[in-house]
């Protein structure tokens, strides 16, 4: 093993470990939020994937490459369905967006708006 080896798999081992005390001492709040910047993350691999994949520096590392830009679509099409899905959980059912102007204060006239409004 040469001297560089030795650095990378050092970084490798200290990523992996910093990642994994990251990940597992996020609250459940701010889960959605970092789903979303995960992804964008993401989606940056996906094109240094697409690189590796697309330079010509042998068949291992097309095959390499290949394998990477599959694992990196999965995982970006897949947080984007969690994220999704966690987003729906939050919504209330039946809830539709609300006209500008609301059903209620567009049939009054001008004038009875302000009456209808509760006093506060």
């Amino acid at each position: 093993m040469t001297a560089l080896s030795i650095i990378e798999l050092y970084v490798f081992v200290l990523a992996a470990f910093v990642g994994y005390q990251v990940i597992t001492r996020v609250p459940p709040l701010l889960h959605t939020p970092l789903m979303s910047a995960t992804n964008a993350i993401s989606g940056i691999s996906l094109v240094g994937s697409l690189v590796a994949a697309g330079a010509d520096h042998g068949s291992v590392s097309t095959y390499l490459g290949f394998i990477a830009v599959v694992a990196a679509t999965i995982n970006v099409v897949g947080g984007f369905l969690i994220t999704d899905r966690m987003l729906k959980m939050f919504k209330k059912e039946g809830s539709k967006k609300r006209e500008v102007g609301g059903e209620k204060s567009a049939n009054l006239p001008a004038s009875d708006e302000k009456s209808a409004r509760p006093k506060s």
